[in-house]
């Protein structure tokens, strides 16, 4: 009986010990296993660093050149914005909101003149010049009947020609011509008194004496033509 109590005890103290081994390694590998981990979490941490450096500095890098292109953009609105302002201002557009001003008939000082270039083609200038304060616009056709002698008036038709942009700042002035050929036999069946002068897109009609030393004009009053208003720089 002893000898079987001892066996059993040595045999109990055998297992006890073998436990106690197995213990102690599997605590050696946790110790093992968070003393990787931690010594690995540094290593991961500098190269987060590392990298978030990288990041940063390609950041900045991007940043410079984002604001560089910016300015850029900036230049290149500046730029546009002064073609931009280049075809308003030959637009003729005066007024905040971008839209063209007409010049009004009571803001400008007309008058007609003689300048025929020979003595076979007949031409009368009528200019109108800005005495308004505001840059106005006096693009188009104007509207010019003939008065005659008979009391009657004749609408005279227009050119070939296109409109060109007549923007006119205060002081400013616009020509436009009346041409005609001339009738040198002195048996002229029209004889012209006033011309009936009513400015591109305006209502209001000023009179003008036919201007002295105008030759005779051949054919009717059919056969005159008005031309579009150009400025005189």
């Amino acid at each position: 009986m002893k000898t079987t109590r001892i066996t059993a005890l040595a045999a109990i103290g055998l297992v006890a010990t073998l436990s106690l081994t197995a213990c102690g390694n599997d605590s050696g590998k946790d110790t093992s296993s968070k003393g990787s981990a931690a010594s690995s979490a540094p290593t991961n941490s500098s190269s987060a660093s590392s990298s978030g450096s990288s990041s940063s500095a390609s950041s900045s890098a991007d940043g410079g050149s984002g604001s560089g292109g910016s300015a850029a953009g900036q230049s290149a609105s500046s730029s546009g914005g002064g073609g931009t302002a280049g075809a308003g201002s030959t637009g003729g557009g005066t007024t905040t909101s971008g839209k063209v001003t007409f010049c009004k008939t009571a803001d400008l000082a007309i008058d007609a003149a003689d300048a025929s270039p020979d003595k076979a083609s007949g031409r009368i200038d009528v200019t109108m010049v800005n005495r308004g304060s505001t840059t106005c616009s006096a693009t188009g056709f104007p509207g010019v009947d003939i008065k005659d002698a008979d009391h009657t008036s004749s609408p005279i038709e227009r050119g070939p020609a296109q409109p060109r942009v007549t923007t006119l700042k205060p002081g400013d002035a616009a020509v436009f011509d009346i041409a005609y050929d001339i009738d040198p036999s002195g048996k002229s069946l029209t004889s012209p008194t006033d011309l009936l002068v009513t400015p591109p897109n305006e209502t209001h009609t000023v009179t003008l004496k036919w201007p002295t030393g105008a030759g005779a004009i051949k054919g009717a009053y059919t056969d005159v033509q008005v031309y579009p208003t150009h400025t005189t720089k």
